[in-house]
């Protein structure tokens, strides 16, 4: 009898433990789902305008992304305000893995081309483990292959090299509001004279504004430390439209150049002046990967 009550006694409490097993199971899963709360779409796109935002392309995605810059709008209704004129970019963005992002381009303007990674350090989060702001940084190379001018000096493909580095710091403080800083050195490895340093300091200062469901305002200026003599600080306003999953971007911007190098450093329109471009970007998305195969990695 004793037997018999000491294994339904074994019955009982294995199935109490195995109960509250899979109750702490289950409180342990909703307790990681409040710490892992990730937020998203600070920025709609992976750009703001000209300059990266914190957003990543997705893993195993390509991003096929064209942008075009026109002419100042001041030149008037002969040059048909700025669209006779034309610089674009042809660039491809690869997400490697979720937090890493990889992408090459190719410039009309000035014919440079560039590349750059972005890798995301700290994700924002709500829920128990509550971090107010992301952290990405973007590094950037960006070759100026244009003929110069005849010199005595026939200057080497390095000396035509300049790199960016970036550090983005965002927060979408709401639905409807995202802002984010980006403390930027670039650094040529040729300048005109001594009295010219080779690095120069910025602060990039972004947001973004949702207006409706699919409509979006954003803002992006650069404020520079250090200046080149007879250039400006980029300003640019845009219009982000969400069209079926995609992003098209309309903007008004002072600069014409696409690289850390040129919109930040080089833009030679002043808002003051009314020289202002329009531009816009488009991106195509291609699944490169299936999720099957991205199933094992976790960071």
């Amino acid at each position: 009898m004793q037997i018999k009550q000491i294994g339904i006694f074994i019955v009982i409490f294995l199935a109490s433990a195995q109960l509250k097993a899979q109750t702490v199971d289950l409180f342990a899963e909703e307790s990681n789902k409040k710490v892992k709360d990730i937020v998203t779409s600070t920025f709609k796109s992976t750009r703001i305008v000209n300059g990266q935002s914190i957003e990543n392309v997705g893993a195993g995605v390509l991003d096929f992304r064209i942008s075009h810059r026109f002419g100042a709008i001041s030149q008037g209704g002969y040059n048909l305000f700025g669209l006779d004129q034309a610089t674009m970019r042809i660039g491809l963005d690869y997400g490697v893995i979720p937090r890493l992002t990889v992408g090459i381009g190719r410039s009309t303007y000035e014919k440079q081309y560039d590349a750059f990674l972005k890798f995301k350090i700290l994700q924002q989060q709500t829920g128990e483990k509550n971090i107010p702001v992301g952290i990405s940084y973007v590094g950037s190379t960006i070759l100026k292959t244009i003929k110069d001018a005849s010199t005595t000096y026939t200057p080497y493909t390095t000396d035509r090299l300049s790199f960016a580095h970036q550090i983005l710091i965002a927060s979408k403080i709401n639905d409807y509001l995202s802002i984010q800083l980006s403390p930027t050195v670039v650094h040529y490895n040729l300048v005109d004279s001594t009295n010219i340093p080779n690095d120069f300091k910025s602060l990039g200062i972004s947001s973004r504004l949702r207006v409706s469901k699919r409509v979006n305002i954003t803002s992006e200026y650069y404020i520079r430390f250090d200046k080149l003599a007879g250039y400006y600080n980029p300003l640019s306003i845009g219009v982000d439209i969400e069209t079926g999953g995609h992003v098209f971007q309309l903007h008004v911007s002072n600069s014409k150049g696409m690289t850390e190098r040129t919109f930040i450093n080089e833009t030679t329109g002043s808002w003051m002046d009314g020289d202002l471009c329009f531009g816009f970007n488009i991106v195509r998305a291609f699944s490169i990967r299936k999720p099957k195969e991205l199933r094992s990695i976790k960071w």
